[in-house]
């Protein structure tokens, strides 16, 4: 017996930009980006132009003179797609959120209640457009995988149902980059190949496609590639990671461009993993240079870490080391560490002072131990009075020129 499509997934169409309209009607119909040196997100009016998340506020403004530039308010955002997640829980408990604007939800133990999947949907995108002033599209389908391209076909403010019977042609006529998992470089190498859509995907030989891709990723595509994709709706998953990035424009490959903004994205990252007590082994920084191509190093250590200062120090180690073997890029575009292999807090192990080399970035060293203890204090004051109220001295000059950190899930969807 087939399966019905019964997956949805819902995302909030241009979701930051959305919201500053809705804050402020004035700006309807009107090209805008949040952000200022680099543009965070931006309009569905401001795309027609070429606008686009991640490029430098120096370019978007060449491309749409008229361009209007807003701050952000990221309570807002939070709120309000905090808001539109919790429709979707008014009709299933099987919802998973993947970002602050979209999630997925299963309704087949439901459709008894609220009518059919399609009927569902219907209703969620009217409730979140009269309650909360916000367009959003739904894609509904078998498989998850196919639900969000679904979503993507419909946008802006639409909704897309893939009948069963029909999804191999809906999805093979469609460009291969709306695949999870192809960006730019993936894209790139398929083109080199002719492959430009999903069916030419499909049909294209599994030894090819791991030739071109690798072993792993070209299984995991060409399974996708015919609507194959097993994975259920993850109410409770604990995350196996924690990561931040900023997107720095077109900025020189300096160590005063990049140190900076490195201390500001590992306080962010060691302050959640101090607030759940899942310090983590593997350090991963990626560097992302002006072409779009990302090149990434890790390393895992001895004992798990959640102290900025350690972070921070690592991760300025790895991202000299990617840039001593890429000498001939001369600009960056982004910046990213991620934080994995977590465990749950279990106790300090303390070190002998034996004088090593790494001592002061051992976590168990008197060095180690007292950056720990800092940080703590902070976290407390942060806590009581806000993130504001305190930071380090060696980023407090330069924190403007970092993404915040509350634009993370935007910058992993569209950059």
């Amino acid at each position: 017996m087939e399966t019905p499509a019964t997956i949805l997934h819902a995302d909030l169409d241009a979701f930051y930009a959305s919201v500053e309209q809705l804050l402020d009607p004035s700006l309807r119909g009107r090209p805008i980006a949040v952000g200022g040196g680099v543009v965070l997100a931006a309009s569905y009016e401001a795309r027609a132009f070429g606008v686009r998340g991640g490029m430098p506020g120096r370019r978007a403004r060449e491309l749409c003179p008229q361009l209007v530039f807003v701050g952000g308010h990221f309570k807002d955002y939070q709120r309000l797609g905090d808001a539109a997640i919790a429709v979707l829980g008014d009709y299933t408990p099987l919802v998973e959120r993947i970002s602050i604007d979209e999630a997925f939800a299963d309704v087949a133990s439901c459709t008894h209640l609220f009518g059919p999947p399609a009927e569902i949907a219907a209703t969620i995108r009217r409730r979140v457009r009269d309650e909360l002033g916000l367009p959003i599209s739904i894609g509904v389908a078998r498989t998850k995988h196919l639900a969000k391209i679904a979503s993507q076909v419909a946008k802006p403010d639409g909704l897309v149902v893939v009948d069963p019977s029909t999804e191999l042609a809906f999805l093979h006529d469609l460009p291969v980059e709306l695949m999870w998992g192809v960006g730019p470089v993936t894209k790139a190498r398929l083109a080199e190949a002719g492959v430009s859509t999903i069916g030419e995907l499909a049909r294209t030989p599994g030894r090819s496609l791991e030739r071109l891709l690798g072993p792993a990723a070209g299984e995991k595509l060409s399974a996708l590639a015919w609507n194959r994709d097993p994975r259920e709706i993850k109410t409770h998953q604990r995350a196996r990671s924690a990561g931040a990035q900023s997107a720095l424009g077109m900025k020189p490959a300096k160590e005063r461009i990049y140190r900076p903004a490195l201390r500001h994205l590992a306080d962010r990252v060691c302050s959640r993993l101090r607030a759940k007590d899942w310090p983590g082994r593997t350090v991963t920084v990626r560097v992302r240079f002006a072409d779009l191509r990302s090149v990434t190093r890790s390393v895992t250590l001895d004992a798990p870490i959640s102290a900025t200062g350690i972070l921070a120090e690592i991760a300025e180690e790895l991202v000299r080391s990617a840039l001593a073997d890429h000498p001939q890029e001369r600009t960056i575009s982004l910046l990213a560490i991620s934080v994995s292999h977590l465990e749950t807090e279990a106790g300090l192990q303390l070190d002998l002072p034996l004088g090593l080399d790494d001592e002061k970035r051992r976590p168990g060293s008197s060095r180690g131990a007292a950056r720990w203890v800092a940080d703590r204090a902070i976290d407390r004051i942060r806590d009581r009075f806000g993130w504001d109220a305190v930071g380090y001295g060696s980023v407090a000059l330069e924190i403007s020129r970092s993404v915040p950190d509350a634009f993370r899930e935007l910058a992993e969807k569209e950059l």
